[in-house]
């Protein structure tokens, strides 16, 4: 039966929610619709009741949803139902979804061999215990020594993204898995697509959406349910934030000046309004001081940032600047002082309170992002309950099976 799309107002309402609940990262739940086709009802599972959706669908007791058109032909009927319940019982051959990019790609099912650039993505694959499904990887997957012992002897396909394709094609993959961006996922088409290989942008950069990429990956590789005590774990941690962040008053929100570039007094660099870094200050319950900049990474003089006098500075630091994080155990006592030294800033409360903090980036993106919030919420209130360091270990043992180094991520540690 076809539908017709006379609801499709009711769709962009639902779809204009979801990209409002996006943009904080805790906000509205942890995760967005599971956009596989399939998921009929969007309660983000794929079950007997999205067989009955479909149902509802064709009796007219149910609104058209875009997903539960499971084979992706258009029309609603008994095909889609088909469909849903080969994804229930494990047993079908093809799985249409849109990924990252909003791209509807098709996937033949079984997927045995695929082709992982990017690290955290291919951390994904050690959360679903599926690492043994990577074929090919990136040289900076190669230098991840620690962390992805696995992966040591696969053939790489680039630097830190595909690059070569033609030893992508030759290793016989089911899938490639790429960003959008690096390489064009339009270049990475052209080149793969005549060789039959589809490819899927997942990329676990932003965490408003890295749980639905895990599940969406979880069903691509046949392991669901693998990824469900990982997102218990995470959305506890989510709950722990949120529970007391809202309770705060705007007087128990410290005032911050997050930096995120210095190249002199007169030109510092900041974060804005809409700029992750601001929400991510809003959401672990700071009150950033340049909030209300129209730029979203503005620089500003020092004199300004003296006179709004932050109780709090934190520095956003990237490991390719420091020689910290995962390429280090040394602590980075020297880049503090020299921020509390600057010509005037013994002034600024933060300096005179010693709330002077360097945060990495390795914690900010990924599966493991949901660390990085717990620092900021801690180094922003210590008296928050939760222990960073110590959900820390528990992601690393886990759910990557790894020993927990001593390692300098935050610094001073909360």
């Amino acid at each position: 039966m076809v539908i017709e799309m006379l609801s499709k107002t009711r769709i962009w309402i639902l779809l204009a929610w979801l990209m409002l609940c996006s943009l904080p990262i805790l906000a509205c739940g942890s995760h967005l619709t599971l956009k596989i086709y399939g998921n009929a009802n969007l309660d983000d599972t794929i079950d007997q009741r999205d067989v009955d959706y479909v149902e509802g669908i064709i009796n007219g007791t149910q609104e058209y949803s875009e997903l539960a058109d499971a084979n992706n032909d258009g029309n609603i009927g008994q095909e889609d139902i088909a469909q849903i319940e080969d994804i229930v019982a494990g047993r079908e051959t093809n799985l249409i979804l849109k990924d990252t990019a909003n791209r509807t790609v098709s996937i033949d099912i079984p997927v045995e061999r695929v082709i992982v650039p990017s690290g955290l993505t291919a951390e994904a694959f050690k959360v679903l215990k599926a690492t043994e499904k990577v074929v090919g990887v990136s040289n900076a997957i190669h230098e991840k020594t620690y962390f992805f012992p696995e992966f040591a002897d696969l053939p790489s396909v680039g630097g830190w993204k595909i690059e070569d394709y033609e030893a992508a094609i030759s290793l016989d993959p089911d899938l490639v898995i790429s960003y959008e961006k690096w390489p064009p996922i339009s270049e990475a088409e052209e080149k793969l697509d005549p060789a039959g290989i589809p490819v899927v942008v997942l990329e676990f950069t932003d965490p408003n959406f890295v749980t639905e990429e895990l599940v969406k990956l979880s069903y691509i590789l046949g392991t669901n349910g693998a990824e469900d005590r990982y997102i218990q774990w995470r959305s506890g941690y989510e709950r722990q934030i949120d529970d007391y962040v809202n309770n705060l008053s705007r007087d128990e929100r410290p005032s911050v000046f997050l930096e995120t570039g210095f190249k002199g007094l007169n030109d510092v660099g900041t974060y804005g309004e809409g700029a992750k870094g601001s929400l991510v200050l809003e959401l672990t319950g700071g009150r950033n001081i340049a909030a209300n900049m129209s730029e979203a990474y503005p620089h500003v003089d020092s004199e300004w940032i003296i006179t709004e006098n932050p109780e709090v500075l934190m520095k956003y630091v990237y490991s390719s600047e420091l020689d910290w994080g995962w390429n280090s155990t040394d602590e980075p006592e020297a880049l503090i002082e020299e921020i509390s030294s600057r010509d005037g800033w013994e002034s600024i409360d933060a300096v005179k309170n010693q709330r002077v903090y360097l945060i990495s980036n390795e914690l900010m993106t990924g599966l493991d992002s949901v660390v990085g919030y717990l620092y900021w919420a801690k180094l922003l209130h210590p008296e928050f309950a939760a222990d960073p360091t110590e959900a820390y270990k528990e992601y690393m043992t886990d759910y990557l099976g790894m020993e927990f180094p001593d390692l300098v991520f935050v610094f001073p540690k909360p």
